[in-house]
Formats: structure tokens, sequence, C-alpha cells
């Protein structure tokens, strides 16, 4: 491909359906469907939305298990111009219905299990179920076609909804020409017809998408897998001949855990990528030692701007780094002030670069926040993280300026848990942290100055109010929380103490 010449996703895929119509592009469990029947499929859904009424730039939202279904639909409304904001089904309902509407969604697909969760749950947009014969219900009769959509670069391709601090998380707004970036980045790192993918993680997660689409773009084949676990990962990846994956640092954990794992032939992978979570330098290590293939880590953000890419296989000396900037990106180290350090300073790292959000969707106060302007007036987003460059050039993170916790590649913001937790009247104060977990990477444990429940019963009521990947693992009831001198709770002491005695 000419990584220079804009190309729009669907544009790739009708042209791989042309010439290799029936190379796979979809594998689901026991169910594979072709180029020629994807590009056919996305004809006939994208059809069906502007049947529907809807114009480019409209959104739908969808909410689900990965399976044929689901990935077909969204690039099938790609192709119509529309704008896809796909949903965690592991959201409080609440949230997954203040999404919608924080969208304005028109349509909403969802599979049988998200239809069960939300059953009680006031929806604002039109629902389809994603359930094969309602779906197939729904779409414009075979053999139909859309009207052409001319898709231009700077238009929304999706929203990815990040957790947000406080009340509906914020939806980021990616252009086709951000996700266009990914692809040509895909085209560098083998991604191409003979590459066969196996996604884990599921399809609303940018660390998904940033491997799904290129596998398509460039005619590979994508394994759709929908709940992770190690063993049944293994066994798919020698059954499918894999050759490229993306992972959070937690599932290369429980991989590498296994004692059946040099047992597998991996022998056809050609690249691994990790993103979402700090990787240790030990467990790249090891990956590197025992599984075939080579290992690029990504450190960067949904909403882009700068990125990092560690080569781990060219550059073991540097496992404790996240890499060098990725070709093209300028990042930055800033003060509390926002001034430029040099290098061997550590400060919050900014980034800016071809691969930047349009903004957060409807929230210009936000957008401005996220963004810093250089000296010369050139826009950079923020990315929240501490880091500096060493002598080499790579930058080494040294710890998170937002009190954020990644769990199992996640993103959980403690405030969200802390006003969960507030709402009991028992509650006097409360903070909570990431501890350390084997697990997950990380753990959200809560301290609460209590006036009389005690921890179990704190626990349990805040996990009936969470999603499941927000749930607190254990409630520490204290009679008193550190702060500074002036009133600032000292999370670091509390994250210590809680190590200390974990060890």
């Amino acid at each position: 491909m000419d990584e220079d010449v804009f190309t729009p996703l669907s544009t790739m895929i009708a042209a791989n359906a042309a010439a290799r119509p029936q190379s796979i592009a979809l594998i689901d469990g026991e169910r594979t469907m072709s180029y020629a029947a994807l590009d056919t499929l996305m004809d006939r859904i994208a059809a069906s939305l502007q049947r529907d009424g809807l114009a480019p730039g409209d959104r739908i939202s969808i909410c689900g298990a990965a399976s044929l279904e689901y990935a077909a639909l969204f690039v099938g409304a790609l192709r119509a111009g529309v704008v896809v904001a796909p949903l965690a089904p592991s959201s409080t309902p609440e949230s997954i219905a203040a999404m919608l509407v924080d969208c304005g969604a028109i349509l909403f697909f969802r599979d049988a299990e998200a239809a069960a969760a939300l059953k009680a749950q006031p929806i604002s947009a039109r629902v389809i179920d994603l359930e094969a014969s309602a779906f197939a219900a729904w779409l414009a009769p075979e053999g139909a076609k859309p009207q052409p959509v001319a898709i231009t670069p700077e238009m929304p391709f999706n929203i990815i909804y990040s957790s947000g601090t406080t009340g509906t998380p914020k939806g980021i707004v990616q252009s086709h020409s951000m996700r266009f970036g990914h692809v040509a980045r895909g085209a560098t790192v083998g991604f191409g017809p003979d590459a066969v993918t196996l996604l884990s993680t599921p399809l609303y997660s940018n660390t998904t998408l940033v491997s799904f689409f290129p596998t398509l773009a460039l005619g590979g084949a994508a394994v759709l897998m929908k709940k992770f676990e190690a063993g049944a990962y293994l066994k798919l990846a020698e059954h499918h001949r894999v050759t490229h994956t993306m992972l959070v640092p937690v599932q290369y954990s429980r991989i590498m855990a296994r004692e059946d794992f040099d047992s597998y032939d991996l022998s056809s992978f050609v690249m691994k990528f990790c993103t979402s979570a700090p990787f240790s330098a030990a467990l790249k290590a090891d990956v590197l030692k025992r599984w075939p293939g080579g290992l690029i880590e990504y450190f960067g953000m949904t909403e882009g701007g700068g990125s990092c890419v560690l080569v781990a296989h060219l550059f073991p000396e540097k496992l404790h780094t996240v890499g060098v900037p990725a070709p093209g990106h300028d990042i930055r180290i800033i003060d509390e002030e926002g001034r430029e350090l040099p290098r061997g300073e550590a400060g919050e790292i900014v980034g800016r670069s071809e691969l930047m959000m349009n903004g957060y969707f409807n929230r210009q106060e936000q957008t401005d926040a996220a963004t810093w302007m250089s000296p010369e007036g050139l826009r950079f987003i923020r990315t929240g993280d501490v880091g500096r460059y060493d002598a080499d050039g790579f930058i080494e993170l040294m710890d998170r300026k937002k009190d954020m916790i990644i769990s199992g590649g996640f993103n959980i913001y403690p405030s969200d848990l802390e006003a969960v937790l507030r709402q009991h009247p028992d509650v006097a104060d409360v903070a909570v942290i990431g501890a350390p977990s084997a697990e997950w990477g990380e753990t959200p444990v809560a301290f609460v100055v209590s006036r009389g429940a005690d921890a179990a019963t704190l626990k349990a009521f805040a996990n009936e109010r969470l999603g499941k990947i927000q749930r607190i693992s254990a409630v520490e009831v204290i009679s008193e929380l550190p702060r500074s001198h002036i009133g600032k709770i000292l999370k670091r002491d509390l994250r210590d103490a809680w190590t200390a005695r974990a060890r």
C-alpha cells in the first residue's frame, strides 16, 4: 500500500474482496467469513443504515462480545460514513444509557448478554439485537447496494469512550485519517494477506482496534476470541497458525505462567504487540526468550498524540523503557507550569503526530484541558504520565500523574469508586488506590474512614453499584487518611503501606 495516499478502510476491504474473494477475513469459533462475503454484508449494512435515515456523521452504538456480526457491522457502518461508538458490556446499565445519550446514537445494536443486563434500563436509541435471526431481519435484502459516500480524512470514524473521572465517560472522536495511520503503521510490521491475527481483547477497546483494522485493511484474517483464557488462547494460536497478536501485560503474564506453555507450537508468530498498561522488563524478557517472533510495546493514548515504540527484540537492553518516539511523532517532557524540560529531567509526557483525536465529543473544555500548546504554536496532547528521556533517547516511565488504575489493561479512575463509596451514610472519608495484583496487574483497594460499617459491608455496597471491571478487591477501615499540609490525600503512602503488608 502507499502509506502517503489516504484510502478509506471500507475501500481497502472491497479491494481485498476483488483480489482474493475466497480468502478468510473473519474467524469466530467454527464460523468463518470470506472477504467476498464480508464486502457483500458491508454493502447490505450500509444500505440498511441509509434506509433507516442515517447520514454521514450520524452515530450508532454497539454493545456485545466479539462476533462476525459485530465486526461486519462496525466496518459496514463506515461504508455509509456512519460513526460507530462501541460500548463496554461490563459498564453499568446506567452508564451505557448515559453514553448512548451523550453520543446521540440513533441505533443501538446489542447481543443477548447485553440485552439481559439492560432489560430494565430505558434506552434512548432504537434497539436492534445482534442475534443472528434478528440481525438478518433488520438487514436490507441480499444484493442491496448503498448510495456511495465520499469518505474524507477528517471525517469521524468512531467514538471510543474512556473511563471518566466523574459523571459520563468522555467520548474520544477518532478520524478516518487517524485510523489510516494505524493501517499504514501495520504495513511496516508484517500485516498483509498472510497475516492471521488473534484478538482476545474486546472490539470496544482501542487496544484491539489498532490491530483489527490493519488486519482487514491489508487482507489478513482476524480470529475473534470472545473471552480470554490462557489455555484456550494457546490452542487457538497453534490451531490457526497465528502470526500476529495484541495482548495486554496481564494476559502475557497468565500465558507465560502456564506450565504447558512450551508444549505449544507457536513457531508461526511474526510479531506480538503489547499496550495499555505497565509491562515489566522481566516479563518482556521471558516473552522474548520463550515465544517465537518479535515483540513490540506501544506506549500512547486512545486520544492519540505521541506514541513510543519499543522494538524489544532489537533493544533487549532497553526493556525497562517504553522505547523511542514513533516515526513522525514529537514527544516532549514538560513541568507543572508547561515549560519544556531538558533530557534527563522528569515531567509530564506530551505528544503530537498525525494520529490525534479530533477531540472529546461535545466537550470542548475537556479537549482544551488535554491540550498543551508549544512555544511555536503546535498542538500537543497531554498524557498525564510522568517520564524522562534517557541518554539514548528512550523514554522511562516514572509514575502516572493521574491516579488512574490499570486493571487487566482497562482504565479505572479512583474518583469514580470513591464517589460510589461516599453514597454510604457511614463513609466519612475515602481514598482508592491501585494495589499490585498478580492476576490483573493492578486492582482497586479502598481505604475508608467509617462511622460504623465494617469492611465487608462497604465492599458489598460498592461492588453492587460498580461495573465488573471497576469492582473493589479489598476495603480497609482506618481512623484517618494521610494528608499533606495542604490537605491532599497522600495516596502513595497508602499504596506503599498496602504493598509492604502484602509482601
